[in-house]
């Protein structure tokens, strides 16, 4: 296993499963850039593990499921899903919130990340919002 490989395992772990978002910055380089489908540009490693501890804390049973693990030279990217349960709420880029729903999600989840001197530049978050907001029963029924 690369040093790639080693610093994306390590934040899944941190996310995920300790909660540690102490740890969840310091996978981040000063300057690291995220790039996400809801939030667009996130800078800097704080603001990035402050994204994650959203997710978090609205879904505190929060999971990834790897699909796939791939590593090739300094890029780690891993596929699955991400699943949990919504019973807090969720920010949203507006400044509210999604009030807790209840109901439980599985959505897939691809992320590439970019690692250097054994810390994450960039992070790229790719899930499909529909697919998720879908999930928590928030789009209209579609006419049949």
């Amino acid at each position: 296993m690369g040093e790639a490989r080693e610093v994306m395992d390590r934040l899944t772990a941190a996310a995920t499963e300790t909660k540690d978002f102490r740890a969840v910055a310091d996978c981040y380089a000063p300057g690291a850039v995220a790039m996400t489908p809801d939030q667009g540009e996130i800078r800097g490693g704080e603001a990035i593990a402050d994204y994650l501890r959203q997710f978090s804390d609205a879904f505190p049973d929060i999971r990834y499921e790897h699909l796939r693990k791939h590593e090739s030279g300094n890029v780690a990217i891993d596929e699955g899903y991400i699943t949990g349960t919504h019973t807090a709420p969720l920010p949203v880029p507006s400044g509210e919130s999604i009030p807790a729903t209840g109901k439980q999600i599985r959505v897939r989840d691809c992320d590439v990340a970019i690692v250097e001197e054994g810390l994450i530049t960039s992070h790229h978050f790719y899930f499909d919002q529909m697919e998720f907001l879908g999930q928590l029963g928030l789009l209209p029924e579609m006419p049949t």
